[in-house]
């Protein structure tokens, strides 16, 4: 059967599976430690291996192990897991190592309200780590998204050689719709670029490239790896401008790409004047308010549902905002996406709508900002 009731967390696990994922390590944490239970039950039965760390610090560092030993690799936590991944995040960019780590968000600071959904970390999975270098981070709005994101998230950490968040939250992890596995998207499966042949050097890149192939640490051939600052070939430097270049690579391989992977649902109504923006679980409520507006106030509103948020697809912005006269951000959070999208459209006049009280943001709340406004 091509139909299955599952939450949000379980598709995250489906698509793992179907993106190639081979290990998988985390630490239990409300309200990720449903995903930790779906890995049990279907990874070791395909070839796999599980691995409950003795802690989140513990469970990552196994995850960056095995991707250089050639596996694809996934973690997942909560707010306070993602604070203690923050140096093996920046250890993954350094030196390369695709990772996807799902991030089902709660209510903060700190353990705040464990089983209580809330975008609390959308700025920290972006600048959570040293050096402010950037990765990508998707965030699916419902189960269907859940499987085909995660999948995304595989193919671009493994085309990159970069960590790749999936922003889930509570509700979105923990909710259960059905998910019509016949129907659903299915990306095809990118795997990371092998060196094939002549000296290795591993992280050398070929002219017109900014992704160095790849050769598994215990093979045949010597693989040295390092989080410090380091040349092509692997050894540590201090000169200038093999460090300046090393770093501008890092940004570019990410941020010069981001229309490639620009995921996205744009409704527009003709007549428009006000776009809504919104991202997650937030959506849905967003998409309930346009109809209503449409429907029983003939009021058309546009809508778009950014699935990538970092890096910021500011041509995505530009092109769903021309010519309306009003932006509304809306995030279950004190307003944190909303000042990238008041950059990237600094021209016209954004507002904002949220709150962080462990509440979903109803339909009735979005439509009275827009009657509001």
């Amino acid at each position: 059967m091509g139909l299955h009731f599952i939450d949000g967390n379980q598709a995250v696990a489906m698509g793992a599976l179907y993106g190639g994922c081979r290990f998988f390590a985390s630490y239990p944490i409300t309200p990720a430690s449903s995903l930790l239970a779906a890995m049990l039950e279907t990874l070791p039965a395909a070839g796999g291996t599980v691995l409950q760390g003795e802690d989140e610090i513990a469970s990552i560092g196994y995850c960056l192990g095995a991707s250089m030993a050639g596996m694809k690799v996934m973690t997942a936590t909560s707010g306070p897991g993602i604070s203690l991944y923050s140096e093996n995040i920046s250890f993954a960019i350094a030196g390369e190592i695709p990772i996807v780590i799902v991030n089902i968000m709660r209510q903060g600071p700190s353990t705040g309200s464990a089983t209580r959904g809330a975008d609390s970390d959308v700025q920290f999975m972006r600048w959570g780590c040293s050096g402010g270098l950037p990765v990508i981070v998707l965030a699916p709005a419902d189960v269907s998204d859940c499987f085909t994101l995660t999948v995304h998230a595989f193919n671009l950490a493994e085309r990159f050689r970069c960590p790749v968040f999936i922003a889930s939250n509570k509700e979105i992890g923990m909710t259960s719709q059905t998910l019509d596995l016949e129907r659903v998207e299915k990306p095809p499966i990118v795997d990371r670029t092998l060196h094939e042949s002549g000296p290795f050097l591993p992280f050398q890149v070929n002219p017109g490239e900014d992704v160095p192939a790849f050769l598994p640490i215990g093979g045949p051939t010597l693989v040295r790896q390092t989080s410090s600052t380091h040349g092509p070939e692997g050894y540590i430097t201090t000169d200038p401008s093999e460090i300046q270049a090393g770093v501008e690579r890092l940004q570019r391989k990410i941020e010069a790409n981001i229309e490639s992977f620009s995921y996205l649902d744009l409704e527009e109504r003709k007549g428009a004047r006000t776009l809504i923006v919104a991202y997650g679980i937030t959506a849905g409520a967003a998409r309930a308010a346009g109809t209503e507006l449409f429907e029983r106030h003939n009021i058309p509103v546009s809508l778009l549902v950014l699935k990538t948020l970092w890096p910021v697809p500011e041509q995505v912005l530009l092109s769903a905002a021309e010519g309306l006269e009003r932006i509304l951000v809306v995030e279950m959070n004190l307003g944190q996406y909303v000042q990238e999208v008041r950059r990237v459209l600094c021209n016209q006049r954004v507002d904002f709508y949220g709150k962080m009280s462990g509440q979903l943001i109803a339909p009735r709340e979005i439509i009275e900002e827009v009657l509001g406004g």
